[in-house]
């Protein structure tokens, strides 16, 4: 079990102290940065640095003393910011390696809330990946529950711009949760994501389409009862990459079209007369063609058989079951 040196604290130069190369977060607020400088410029850095030290021999049979950063990522910066020479540091000593750099990270910004969602969960899936830990394990090194990190990796599964628009703080955790349970219908899950970007929805709000939905899909299948309808229904909408839908009644029926705005208006127009001057054209097919069904992610579930049937009624909240109609 590693310890710190005499459990003492040491000042050192903050030249000489490195970044953890294991650190989650990628965004530090530069704001939030400079209060701290300025403070740390009144009053020096009330808090030690954890570091690690490293003996480096040279050439010439001289030695150079390397100190690596384990945690306390901002007041390192802080310090370069406000010009101090020195910081205080506790040194750990024992074995270290890249797990236990990641673990103090992750649990030293969990506890100051300081990673968004998509840090928090590219951090659990470094733990699992790297380091081979399950599910499980992670929550108890991190002290939340295995549901917290299940669900933490389950943001990873959306597509990359929804992850950036979330990392971005364009969109909260909250709208995460409507937009996965459509993570099998994934033309659906982009409109709502357009709405959800271009209306402001409240997290509630989205909740309500993700269900309306699912629920028409249902109402549709059920009041159809034609195959050709629905793949028509999923072929306009990957076509104009909006959601569309048919409504049919005894004499024809009606196409619902949604836009967001007159620039979107004017792209599904074009959109329309490309496909028109398509079919046009010498050899051109009858119809537009139908884009090839996407793929969705699939989480997998890493726990013991018996392990997961005991914990089937908390893990699965992204279920349609959780939501009343």
């Amino acid at each position: 079990m590693s310890s710190y040196v005499n459990d003492a604290i040491f000042w050192v130069e903050v030249e000489k102290v490195s970044p953890n190369p294991y650190q989650p977060r990628r965004e530090f607020d530069q704001s939030a940065l400079q209060s701290l400088a300025d403070s740390i410029r009144m009053y020096g850095v009330l808090q030690p640095l954890v570091v690690t030290r490293k003996e480096v021999f040279r050439d010439d049979g001289g030695m150079n003393v390397e100190y690596e950063l384990v945690s306390g990522e901002r007041r390192l910066r802080a310090s370069k910011l406000a010009g101090i020479a020195q910081v205080p540091v506790l040194i750990r000593s024992g074995e270290q390696d890249a797990q236990l750099k990641l673990e103090m990270a992750i649990i030293e910004n969990l506890q100051r809330e300081d990673l968004n969602p998509v840090d928090r969960a590219r951090s659990f899936e470094r733990l699992a990946k790297e380091f081979g830990l399950k599910q499980a394990q992670i929550a108890d090194k991190v002290g939340k529950s295995r549901e917290y990190v299940s669900n933490s990796l389950r943001i990873l599964s959306l597509p990359d711009e929804m992850i950036t628009a979330l990392e971005e703080g364009k969109i909260s955790e909250g709208h995460t949760r409507p937009l996965l349970m459509l993570v099998d219908k994934p033309e659906e899950q982009v409109v709502l994501f357009k709405e959800i970007m271009a209306k402001k929805l409240t997290v509630r709000e989205a909740e309500s389409l993700s269900r309306r939905v699912a629920t028409e899909r249902i109402r549709n299948k059920a009041k159809y009862l034609d195959p050709a309808i629905i793949e028509l229904e999923k072929s306009f909408t990957e076509s104009l990459g909006t959601r569309v839908r048919i409504e049919k009644s005894k004499e024809g029926g009606t196409v619902t079209i949604d836009f967001f705005s007159p620039d979107d208006l004017r792209v599904l127009l074009e959109k329309i007369n490309h496909i028109e001057a398509a079919k046009g054209a010498p050899g051109a097919p009858a119809t537009a063609p139908i884009a090839s069904p996407q793929v969705s992610a699939v989480t997998i579930d890493d726990r013991a058989p018996a392990d997961a049937a005991s914990a089937q009624e908390n893990d699965d909240i992204y279920s349609l079951k959780d939501f009343s109609l």
